[in-house]
């Protein structure tokens, strides 16, 4: 027993051991392969991310009253969005450090029309991949300069626009030596608070990719790929920043997975 224990769990940390979790993955990709059915959304139950053993919903969905939901709901109109809240290098006293970067895209319904005046919220962990919350205190330097967070209203077009840093990668305790790939966070609100929609947009490239469980979660390829930002020479400015382009859609069969599906899974 005690040598199967080593095998998969790290002396020191207790730890199940990424080949582990790896192997559990490799399965999951397998089956799916199979029938090659498509997946637009992470699963809920995806047992290498091992809390959604946890978290992911086990019973039956209750209605709710939606207009009860609103009566708690915040209100925002488009004068209580201020323009510099979409840059997160000007929050501060001084300049975050770290790859400055533009990132922007469309948000977009299945049928491809824009989505208009929409409130889009970001937060991220700065380039050392801490973020600003009490919970978050593994060894990485606060950037006293960074708050990673930010918010925007799409424009006519659908177009939202957000110049931050680039987020490092950064441990979670789910197995022994787990890393999430660099990411930003992304909230979208409907026309009420009820139709919120929370995902994450990667980096391509990332090595990351194939030992995250979460990213994983989303068995599809091509569902995958729809989480991942395209680096745009286009959006990159002279001297100042590199540029990255991330289009979301709402709705239809190409529609970014979000953490709606997954309880928070993302």
């Amino acid at each position: 027993m005690a040598d199967t224990m080593t095998s998969t769990h790290d002396e020191s940390t207790g730890l199940e051991r990424q080949a582990v979790l790896s192997a559990e993955m490799h399965e999951i990709s397998q089956k799916w392969a199979v029938t090659s059915e498509p997946e637009h959304q992470p699963r809920r139950d995806y047992p290498p991310y091992r809390s959604t053993l946890l978290r992911h919903p086990t019973k039956d969905l209750q209605q709710v009253d939606p207009e009860g939901v609103e009566l708690w709901a915040p209100a925002f109109g488009q004068r209580d969005v201020d323009p510099l809240e979409s840059d997160l290098t000007i929050q501060r006293g001084g300049e975050p450090l770290g790859e400055r970067m533009v990132v922007t895209g469309r948000v977009l319904d299945g049928e491809g029309r824009p989505v208009r005046h929409q409130l889009v919220e970001i937060w991220q962990a700065n380039a050392g991949g801490r973020y600003v919350h009490q919970r978050d205190q593994h060894p990485a330097p606060l950037d006293p300069n960074f708050t990673g967070m930010g918010r925007t209203l799409t424009d006519a077009d659908g177009t939202y626009r957000f110049t931050t840093i680039k987020p490092g990668p950064y441990p979670w305790r789910n197995h022994h030596t787990a890393w999430r790939p660099a990411h930003i966070h992304f909230s979208l609100f409907g026309t009420d608070f009820t139709q919120r929609l929370v995902t994450q947009m990667y980096f391509p490239g990332d090595p990351l990719f194939a030992l995250d469980p979460i990213y994983q979660s989303v068995v599809d390829p091509a569902a995958r790929e729809r989480l991942v930002a395209a680096y745009d020479h286009d959006v990159t400015t002279h001297e100042w920043a590199t540029g990255y382009r991330w289009d979301i859609v709402l709705t239809g069969s190409h529609r970014t997975p979000t953490e709606d599906d997954t309880e928070g899974a993302l």
